[in-house]
């Protein structure tokens, strides 16, 4: 979830603004060499590969704001998130493959740098590679496991992600329901939100929001790199020479990338990316074929399904997308067809009108809406609200994707009619269409997809 502040590195290059600017940051990177002495690697493919891994770092944070983030206990060293980032040979795309830290994994044959001891190949959890052997057991382990050839190493942690978030002045996100967790002391209501550095850390590293754990953080976080991507190539932030200057600054401050990462890639690669939008980037997660599975001397583990596995990765061998490319303003894959969806639209504000201009707006992109809208009872909704009967749950997802930064509202016995209260908050409804099985081969998302917008 930190490794976001390094992919906005490569996004933020794109500025083209000179070596010299460049030049002077990079001093500032910590060099490691995860590729020393490495054999019987896999056979390159097209485009860069690179590999993103988010360490704790929390002792580089202040007591007070650890204590208001919930940033205690002792460090763990070990990677706490794990991505693949493949940057396409054309540089028109970005795609990003998280590789969840508690996957099933064997290690090759290595010495632990803690004790010094000589190891075969033994069963651990992915992330705990790192504290076995550092960025070089890592590199490796994910290699054996991929079979796609790693280029480059970076490595972030909590500090430089908050400071990346404050200097572009917070990122938008939206949900669709609350989200709380005791852990992080994440609170935040159904609706768009600009997060800030602390609270955004919040956001990306909560683990206990609902039952999908470590699965439905990851797509948060990648939910979050999106929207960073988006503020980074919306706010003028490439073309403002000292803005970017700062916001390099605060990302390569507490980076660590291997040696061959350096002024020369940045530039090269920035330049060929000015035209990087969310739309360019595509995000999934490694399948998972058994939850929980038990290893011996380890404990519990995600096992990937190899199968579906393969097919991402030789898609990243073979430089070819996740997601199928569609043209801007193309509509949004959804679970069920809105055609099947009847919406009842009720005007929660007292603005006139807005309970017709809702109603014309879900029309439009294919919802079966009465075309009678009335009034709320409620006449003050900041929100929009999509409320609906728990038995019709993916037709209220499906609703809620038209319409960004709505908020879910389970009513039982409501039937199978939902109903929108369309709140201040409402700006325009978003095109959407039933999902094609054939299409979601990967499980990928576009940038675009994602977002507020």
């Amino acid at each position: 979830m930190r490794t976001v502040t390094t992919l906005s590195v490569v996004v933020l290059a794109s500025a083209g603004i000179g070596h010299a600017v460049i030049s002077s940051l990079d001093e500032d990177i910590a060099r490691v060499d995860p590729f020393r002495d490495m054999k019987n690697r896999p056979e390159a493919g097209h485009g860069m590969n690179i590999l993103l891994v988010g360490t704790d770092g929390r002792e580089r944070i202040g007591r007070a704001e650890r204590e208001r983030y919930r940033l205690g206990g002792v460090p763990c060293r070990c990677t706490d998130t794990i991505m693949i980032v493949h940057i396409s040979e054309d540089r028109d795309r970005a795609s990003v493959v998280s590789l969840p830290r508690d996957s099933y994994a064997l290690t090759p044959p290595h010495t632990d740098r803690v004790s010094g001891e000589r190891h075969e190949g033994h069963p651990v959890r992915l992330n705990a590679a790192y504290a076995e052997g550092g960025p070089r057991l890592t590199v490796r382990t994910v290699e054996r496991m991929t079979r796609v050839k790693i280029d480059h190493y970076l490595e972030v942690d909590f500090a430089s992600f908050m400071k990346t978030v404050d200097v572009v002045g917070g990122v938008e996100i939206c949900t669709d329901r609350r989200l709380r967790d005791s852990r992080t002391g994440l609170d935040l209501p159904a609706g768009r939100h600009t997060l800030r550095g602390g609270q955004a850390l919040q956001y990306v590293r909560a683990r206990h929001v609902d039952s999908a754990s470590d699965l439905g953080r990851m797509k948060r976080q990648q939910h979050f790199m999106a929207a960073l991507v988006d503020r980074a190539t919306s706010s003028g932030i490439l073309l403002n020479p000292m803005r970017f200057r700062d916001v390099t600054r605060a990302v390569l401050g507490s980076v660590r990338a291997d040696k061959g990462f350096g002024t020369d890639e940045l530039l090269d690669l920035g330049r060929a990316m000015r035209n990087f939008s969310p739309s360019s980037s595509e995000f999934t997660t490694v399948p998972i074929a058994t939850m929980g599975y038990a290893v011996k001397g380890v404990g519990s583990t995600l096992k990937w399904d190899t199968g579906r596995a393969e097919h991402i990765f030789e898609a990243l061998r073979r430089d070819q997308p996740l997601t199928v490319r569609r043209g801007r303003g193309a509509a949004l894959p959804v679970p069920v067809d809105p055609r099947r969806i009847r919406v009842q639209v009720e005007n929660g504000t007292r603005t006139p009108g807005l309970g017709r201009r809702v109603d014309a707006a879900l029309a439009a992109t294919g919802f079966d809406t009465t075309r009678a809208p009335v009034n709320a009872a409620d006449r003050d909704v900041r929100r929009t609200v999509v409320a609906y009967d728990p038995r019709w749950d993916r037709s209220a997802k499906s609703l809620a994707a038209a319409l960004p930064g709505s908020e879910l509202r389970a009513v039982e016995g409501q039937g199978p009619t939902l109903k929108v209260i369309a709140g201040a908050d409402f700006r325009k409804a978003r095109t959407v269409r039933a999902r094609d099985p054939g299409q979601d081969e990967f499980g990928a998302v576009r940038g675009d997809e994602v977002s507020c917008s």
